[in-house]
């Protein structure tokens, strides 16, 4: 904006950024305080909306459906967390060496991220699948019985989470080839003349290397475990008998199958606040590390 001083400066900033400020208005901001406005009100979609206070969230927090699906997300978050972030760094490490094809091999891995969670996760549904499914007929090739999976309340949360770290591994995996890529050639070299094995120069050198890249997938896993949805919604529905039902899931269904929108959106921001709470304790924690490691 050359040539443009002053006061209409701004008006033509304004000007500029009005059409991206109401959109953002419309659909972010004004759906936020709604929810929020909502929390505290009694609302079926059919009768008029009642406020009730704190009742919705009084009743969340000692609600044993809420209960189970905080537990059922906390054991997603478990067996997902520690597998992709270690996988996806073991394929970076191998990727990153220098082997023939390994731009094709980059691209295999990272296909699963784009492709629709409805997609992954129909086929994996069938993969799953204890009568029809190619992991229970692999598994009877070695002379193992294949459990039911999807189908059994015992297995079902593995399915789901194996499905999960099938699809997200490629992202975490090109997260840590650039963070890889980003660590000096000569440390390594310097650190091969004194005489450290592989294992020692990963400790001393490309594990400590790492650890902005390592905070950033996790926070990000993190937080993308907490909302977990689309194949829960796809491969089991929240069952069998709520083995599967996470915190999304039962917000989904008491907003679109039960008409409770009020206690819906009270879920919804019990569910805000402790992604809120995890986020600053990793903040605080990660600072805390870099002041004892300088």
């Amino acid at each position: 904006m050359e040539g443009v001083t002053g006061r209409g400066k701004y008006v033509a900033l304004a000007v500029l950024l009005l059409p991206s400020l109401v959109g953002m208005g419309a659909f972010y901001i004004l759906p936020i305080v709604s929810s929020l406005v909502l929390s505290f009100t009694k609302w079926d979609l059919l009768t008029p909306v009642q406020w009730i206070g704190v009742g919705n969230y009084v009743a969340a927090l000692g609600d044993p459906a809420v209960q189970q699906a905080l537990r059922n997300t906390l054991t997603f978050i478990l067996g997902y967390l520690p597998a992709v972030v270690a996988g996806g760094l073991g394929l970076a490490l191998l990727l990153n060496r220098k082997l023939k094809g390994r731009t094709v091999f980059r691209a295999i891995y990272f296909v699963p991220v784009v492709t629709s969670w409805v997609a992954v996760s129909l086929v994996w549904k069938w993969l799953l699948n204890p009568q029809y499914g190619l992991i229970n007929y692999g598994l009877a090739l070695i002379g193992i019985k294949g459990p039911g999976w999807l189908f059994d309340p015992n297995w079902a949360m593995a399915g789901v989470i194996m499905t999960t770290i099938w699809k997200d591994i490629g992202f975490v995996t090109v997260i840590y080839l650039a963070g890889l890529q980003e660590i000096p050639e000569n440390l390594g070299e310097a650190s091969s003349i004194d005489g450290a094995t592989p294992w020692q120069r990963f400790w001393s050198i490309t594990w400590p290397m790492l650890a902005p890249t390592t905070f950033f997938v996790t926070t990000i896993s993190l937080i993308s475990s907490f909302q977990v949805f689309d194949q829960v919604f796809v491969m089991t529905g929240g069952g069998p008998v709520g083995a599967t039902t996470t915190m999304v899931q039962l917000i989904y269904k008491n907003a679109f199958s039960y008409g409770q929108m009020g206690y819906a959106s009270a879920i919804s921001w019990i569910l805000f606040a402790l992604i809120f709470a995890v986020t600053v304790a990793q903040n605080f924690l990660q600072k805390r590390l870099d002041k004892s490691d300088g």
